[in-house]
């Protein structure tokens, strides 16, 4: 790796913040102008823009050729964005507190989409007609929770203005307006640039270390891609921001299937090919990481710094066993039973007993309350 690239790459990290910090301060400011809600900035403009860097990524890759990378690229993602972005932000920012919307429509349509994908792929790919319906599907999304935010109830729109550094008038005119679509637009643009520095320099790293493609879409483009996903969701959830760090996470999940896998599909030649290892184990673990996000999204309506510590740690055993199985590791056996055997049943029952202690105490009448404040 020449000096040119090593510099890039760390000037990335610079440009990722500060493009973090322009897109929330724009973005939470516009749902003021606009009259949505923080939460639905976040799940679309928000979504969309950080989800850019995966649909140029992942665009590329499947007209190139590389469909391995292309799809790796958007399940890796996935993966990530819930494991990873959630992660750091509940631990590096205040918990987060999730939006009784989120439990109710978000969560359960990126489990969908999510098993969607494994459904359109059983044919070995993701074919123009397949991506056709999902780009439809992202449109028909947008639409819904736009009007939807619209018609919420002025107490509503009162309580998320007051949760945006206690600012409750809308923007007063045209320019004020423009200047925070101008704020969006710059950090976008950082988000991407600082993305597109940083995911050179690793991805010759990767290649320098003999690992191969899929690996290589499923972590390090997958993680590269998701670096606006990671900056704006922890600037945003230290600046209280919450609807919108958690928001841009979920929405960039149903964006990268919707949107993303739907174009790609759309514009490559041959669509976008499944592998079977993809299918037998990648989707499937995508479709495992939505679903478990459900019940501890539930419990409380909120992401404790231990359950971000718990996500953390299963994005590290993921990516491990992605390393070891791709270098035929000696420990790769022991890994899998200490995983399977061990790991894995002990967080399940933790996840039932709390999803179970959350029922009786809504049942008690005890219903978690939702505070926006802190």
């Amino acid at each position: 790796m020449d000096a040119v690239t090593l510099i890039l790459f760390i000037l990335g990290f610079v440009l990722l913040i500060g493009g973090a910090e322009l897109l929330v301060r724009g973005a939470s400011k516009l749902a003021l102008a606009v009259g949505i809600s923080p939460l639905v900035v976040g799940l679309t403009v928000v979504a969309y823009g950080t989800s850019a860097p995966e649909l140029a990524v992942t665009i590329g890759a499947a007209t190139s050729g590389q469909s391995d990378l292309a799809l790796g690229n958007v399940i890796g993602s996935n993966i990530s964005n819930i494991l990873l972005v959630l992660g750091l932000a509940a631990i590096l920012g205040s918990p987060l507190i999730v939006n009784q919307q989120l439990v109710r429509l978000e969560i359960p349509l990126m489990i969908g989409v999510s098993m969607l994908v494994l459904l359109m792929g059983l044919d070995g790919k993701i074919g123009r007609i397949d991506g056709l319906i999902l780009a439809l599907g992202a449109i028909s999304y947008t639409v819904f929770v736009v009007r939807k935010s619209r018609m919420e109830s002025r107490a509503i729109k009162k309580q998320y203005d007051e949760a945006i550094d206690g600012q409750a008038a809308k923007a007063k005119n045209v320019k004020d307006f423009l200047l925070q679509l101008g704020m969006i637009a710059v950090g976008l643009a950082l988000l991407v640039l600082g993305a597109d520095w940083l995911i050179n320099g690793t991805v010759v790293i990767a290649e320098i270390l003999g690992v191969s493609k899929l690996v290589i879409g499923l972590t390090v483009v997958a993680v590269g891609t998701s670096l606006p996903e990671i900056a704006t969701s922890i600037i945003a959830s230290i600046r209280n921001q919450r609807d919108i760090a958690v928001g841009n996470a979920v929405g960039s999940n149903i964006f990268n299937i919707l949107l993303v896998l739907g174009v790609t599909a759309m514009v490559a030649p041959l669509g976008v090919a499944v592998s079977s290892a993809a299918l037998k184990f990648d989707i499937p673990v995508m479709i495992t990481v939505a679903a478990a996000a459900l019940p501890i999204f539930f419990t409380d309506y909120r992401i404790d710094r231990w359950e971000g510590y718990l996500f953390m740690f299963f994005y590290a055993a993921y990516t491990a066993y992605l390393f070891l199985n791709a270098t035929h590791h000696d420990y790769l056996d022991e890994f899998i039973h200490a995983m399977i055997y061990f790991i894995i049943p002990l967080t399940i029952l933790t996840l039932v007993v709390l999803t179970v202690k959350a029922f009786l105490n809504k049942n008690n009448g005890k219903i978690p309350v939702v505070d926006t404040q802190n």
